[in-house]
């Protein structure tokens, strides 16, 4: 007899997320069901106001995505009205949104993912010594002395005697799918302790160029702060961008590749060479999409952006469909299995300029046992391309990446794949989308040097421009237009569609990473990839310990809406809640 098993809420995650498994005798995972339990609704927000500000509305939907929405929508509107921005606010946008994937993505796997693999509480088992010498083994990272390993190990044995592990609560510790020797366990906690520091430095970038994070100021039409050539000298204002703090930048992006290099990469492939099993399974639908990014001008030739737009079906890197996001045929947004209503029918697909946010919950009052499956059960919609389900983020650029012959892309991707004595087909798994983060990370690292030197270069050469504000005069604006800004942000392909009618938003939909990733199933009854994915080869050791669903929803990094934001037509306060 088939068992149902909820795991409410899915921790470790940006949101609120529910997942519902069907198990058989055995254990094996025969359904799964995806559950977003928090409404968005930034879109009703929205409706009404100028586009200019949409950015510092729309930005919030995340707050650890924290820049992505506020770039896709300044995007929407410089397309919309055909908005060019200089070369410099183009390359300081690179700079800030390869910043957030490297802070995101390490963030991820130290702080949310790596905990489904190491063991905490294992760690007090560990040899310092021996610790020490694995370390070094594997990496030149300073840290790695036995002293530093026996000091971590004090601090961890402080939780534990406490009866209370603080950060390191609510883990499954002494599950038997744990794998990893003491040492290896002691490693990665000293390294999760290390991330914490090392993000604080990482951060800063996003305040130099966007004077705060999280959440950086942005301006459609550029970038929101002057270059001033010479701070200083005569006749010179000193601003927050100038030599002497592009010099700091500089001084960051070091900091990242170096922990990249010498600590994310070598545990990646450490951790991962005690899972090999799990490049075998969570593959999910097979289908993966990108929208682009990183253009190297004002956005032009996409054709010289650093990742390329495009949808590769069932595995197939020899064939790259092309991507219009504006193509009503291409994509749509489906309702059939969401608390929401279309004025059509919850049967039909809308594309995202025709969307609607007409919400209606249909399903059982919290708290309930489990999910109407057949009505209602999410709060995400379902995006479809052509009809299809999508994966999106660090797996689906990857596989763009290598399909199109991305020659840092390839040669990280085939030593990983070499060392671990895994074939590429490892990739499309659990841990291939771990992987996945970790060398685009390093590829993301390097590539900010090069877009910090060209932006030296031009200030040195006098061209200072980082706004265009030509198209500021909403009475130069034709009377209706329509826009879409995307990007490729770290969870994956995030856009935001806009209606701009008489100067104002007469429509705005985001269709977001863990909507194509964590949607419910369609009208034609298809799953999204999280619920295909964890139906691909799993098998739970307990079902009150789930640690193999919690890997695999992981290795997507869920970002569900992170709140909702409620004000009267004069932007007044409402209510104020004080949790106590």
């Amino acid at each position: 007899m088939n068992k149902r098993v909820v795991v409410d809420p899915i921790t470790r995650i940006e949101g609120h997320l529910r997942i519902e498994a069907e198990t058989a005798a055995d254990g094996s995972i025969t359904g799964a069901w995806s559950s977003g339990t928090m409404v968005r609704g930034i879109e009703l927000i929205l409706k009404g106001r100028d586009p200019r500000e949409a950015w510092a509305f729309a930005q919030r939907i995340c707050g650890v995505c924290t820049l992505v929405h506020g770039i896709a929508s300044v995007r929407s509107v410089e397309d919309a009205l055909g908005w060019t921005i200089p070369a410099n606010a183009n390359l300081i946008r690179n700079l800030m949104v390869a910043a957030q994937h490297v802070h995101d993505h390490v963030m991820h796997f130290y702080h949310l993912h790596a905990l489904d693999w190491v063991d905490v509480v294992s760690a007090l088992k560990a040899d310092p010594k021996a610790t020490s010498e694995l370390a070094q083994s594997i990496s030149s990272y300073p840290k790695s002395s036995p002293g530093y390993f026996a000091d971590t190990q004090k601090r961890i044995k402080q939780f534990v005697d406490s009866g209370q592990l603080g950060i390191f609560a609510g883990g499954f510790w002494g599950h038997p799918a744990y794998k990893l020797p003491p040492e290896a366990n002691l490693m990665a906690v000293a390294h999760y302790l290390e991330a914490l520091a090392w993000q604080r430095e990482v951060a800063k970038l996003h305040a130099i160029f966007g004077g705060k994070n999280p959440h950086p100021n942005f301006l459609v039409g550029g970038s929101p702060s002057p270059i001033s050539a010479a701070p200083g000298s005569s006749g010179a204002a000193a601003t927050t961008v100038n030599i002497v703090t592009l010099e700091q930048v500089r001084g960051i992006i070091r900091s990242m590749q170096a922990f990249v290099d010498q600590v994310y990469l070598p545990d990646t492939l450490a951790i991962a060479s005690f899972y090999k099993d799990w490049f075998a399974r969570g593959e999910g639908v097979g289908n993966f999409l990108t929208v682009g990014d990183f253009p190297s001008d004002g956005g032009g030739d996409r054709s010289k952006w650093l990742i390329p737009a495009g949808v590769v079906m069932g595995r197939d890197l020899t064939k790259i469909e092309p991507v219009d996001l504006k193509d009503p045929a291409q994509v749509q947004e489906f309702v059939a299995h969401s608390w929401y209503d279309y004025t059509g029918g919850k049967k039909q697909g809308l594309h995202p300029h025709a969307g609607e946010t007409r919400l209606n919950y249909t399903g059982p009052k919290p708290p309930f046992e489990q999910l109407d499956v057949d009505g209602g059960y999410s709060w995400l919609k379902s995006p479809r391309w052509r009809g299809k389900p999508m994966e999106v983020g660090p797996l689906a650029r990857l596989v763009m990446l290598y399909a199109t012959g991305h020659e840092p892309t390839k040669a990280l991707a085939d030593h990983a794949l070499k060392t671990l004595d895994l074939p590429l087909e490892a990739i499309f798994s659990t841990l291939g989308r771990t992987a996945a983060r970790t060398i685009e990370s390093k590829v993301l690292a390097d590539q900010m040097m090069g877009w910090l030197d060209s932006l030296i270069a031009n200030i040195k050469a006098g061209e200072l421009s980082v706004q265009n504000t030509t198209l500021w005069d909403p009475k130069t604006w034709p009377r209706e237009a329509k826009g879409v800004g995307f990007m490729e942000a770290p969870r994956g392909a995030l856009a935001h569609y806009i209606v701009i009618k008489d100067g104002k938003i007469d429509n705005y939909q985001a269709v977001v990473p863990s909507t194509w990733n964590a949607g419910p199933r369609d009208a034609a009854g298809q799953p999204g990839p999280y619920e295909a994915a964890l139906m691909d080869r799993h098998q739970l050791h307990d079902a009150k310990q789930p640690l193999e669903i919690q890997r695999t929803i992981h290795s997507f990094d869920p970002c569900i809406a992170c709140a909702v934001h409620v004000v009267d037509p004069q932007g007044s306060e409402l209510t104020r809640l004080q949790v106590r």
